[in-house]
């Protein structure tokens, strides 16, 4: 490390803020973190029809911009009909939804979109989708199903091959040591999510950014309703220095390259990007120990919940 007092910035590049508290807001900001991308998903308990769709899509381009930025977190979405809910005939109908939120400034992506069960109803809702997001030309995020997970991956590859797509304008997530091996030369970037006991934790992350590099991939946190935590970006950033990376290679992977890859939509808006005061301030002293040497940015505009 060449700067004992420098701190990453840290850009999550999927994570679901829908269900974190207002601490968590707090924490992250303290720590480093100044901006989000949070993907529509299935919250758990299923929808049964398209109008609770409505007002959830509402909450992430409008809700959840307006309660990230008072912790100077700048907050974006992708937006989409997750691949469980697209099973159900009930929330079809979501997808005739969604042209009216693609045009929205906020969103930046088409996703969570792809595979859970591989079903012909998921074929259907996937292949639809990324033909919205050729249309109003924004990246897709491709969720990769936990059983099954190489097949899975493969498939998705093959539903983008079939698509009018081009592969840099997608990222291939929740992807394992397995699966990463299958995307790394198809064009697509990679995604990864570091979860505390599942999936991917901060050291066999670093381990993959030895054997791969830093170019086009994306770590996120997730932190989902799951047992998660939204801080394992900064775990994995402090990961890879301790592993030897410079600071250069933590600023390409958890602030460059999800620029470079959400920035395709021609919407990401990373301008004035702040720490809000009230964050510091009321952080408790167990918060202040787990975040210690937290960066400060700049002050956030008042009117900036209003952007979306």
């Amino acid at each position: 490390m060449d700067d004992p007092l420098w701190r990453p910035r840290i850009f999550d590049a999927h994570i679901h803020m829908t269900s974190r508290t207002t601490d968590d807001y707090e924490r992250m900001s303290a720590a480093g973190v100044r901006a989000v991308v949070e993907p529509a998903f299935c919250l758990g308990q299923p929808r049964t029809n398209p109008a609770s769709f409505v007002d959830y899509f509402d909450a992430l381009v409008g809700w959840e911009p307006f309660r990230a930025i008072q912790f100077g977190i700048r907050h974006h979405a992708a937006l989409g009909l997750d691949p469980k809910e697209s099973n159900d005939p009930r929330c079809h109908e979501v997808i005739d939804l969604l042209p009216r939120y693609l045009e929205k400034d906020g969103v930046v992506a088409v996703g969570e979109i792809g595979y859970e069960s591989m079903t012909p109803a998921e074929d259907e809702a996937f292949a639809a989708q990324l033909a919205l997001a050729v249309a109003y030309g924004l990246p897709a995020l491709v969720h990769t199903p936990q059983c099954d997970r190489v097949r899975g991956t493969r498939r998705s590859l093959a539903v983008v091959d079939e698509s009018a797509i081009d592969p840099g304008r997608v990222v291939i997530d929740n992807l394992t040591e397995v699966s990463a091996a299958v995307v790394r030369d198809s064009g697509c970037w990679m995604g990864f999510s570091i979860y505390p006991e599942a999936t991917m934790s901060p050291e066999r992350m670093v381990d993959l950014l030895q054997m791969y590099g830093t170019e086009r991939i994306l770590i996120s946190s997730a932190a989902d309703w799951g047992r998660s935590d939204p801080l394992l970006t900064v775990v994995t950033a402090k990961a890879m220095l301790a592993a030897g990376f410079g600071e250069d290679d933590v600023d390409r992977v958890f602030w460059r390259n999800p620029a470079e890859f959400y920035g395709q939509s021609g919407r990401l808006d990373l301008s004035a990007v702040a720490e809000s005061s009230a964050a510091v301030e009321s952080l408790t002293a167990v918060e202040s120990s787990a975040v210690a040497g937290s960066r400060a940015v700049p002050d956030a505009p008042a009117a900036a919940a209003g952007a979306v």
